[in-house]
């Protein structure tokens, strides 16, 4: 089985960006805990600050993979292009965010992803990945 994660802006700085909200782990640290922890999944990780990079990868691995794990970040609630990219590929995407998008500002509450999304998971800090991981095992 071949999974993405494709994470948005500022998910880079997680470990230092506001670890009330985020917590103190990097990704990297965790994509590894992930990766030992599913070795018989062929897992990789993409990061981009960029909305036509992120459109990009997308579009490059929507046809061949058995599913995106998609964290957009802001770009959820701005970005009809990757939303429409969600939609034009073949490869079932799980949208999720670390923190609860809805327990945030209002303009946080819309999703241009979560139409096209096989499923959304949202609030379960890093486990969020995990759990959208799991999913595509059970299904």
């Amino acid at each position: 089985m071949k999974i993405i994660i494709i994470n948005g802006p500022n998910l880079n700085l997680l470990g230092k960006r506001e670890p009330e909200v985020y917590g103190n782990e990097t990704f990297e640290a965790y994509f590894n805990q992930l990766q030992s922890k599913y070795p018989s999944i062929d897992l990789s990780f993409y990061q981009s600050n960029i909305e036509g990079e992120l459109i990009s990868k997308i579009q490059e691995v929507g046809f061949s993979y058995d599913g995106i794990i998609l964290n957009a970040a802001a770009y959820t609630h701005t970005s009809i292009g990757i939303g429409d990219a969600v939609k034009a590929i073949t490869t079932s995407t799980i949208e999720v965010h670390i923190s609860n998008t809805f327990s945030r500002e209002t303009f946080r509450h819309q999703s241009f992803i979560s139409p096209n999304a096989k499923g959304v998971i949202i609030g379960f800090g890093l486990k969020s990945y995990e759990l959208a991981l799991q999913s595509f095992l059970l299904h």
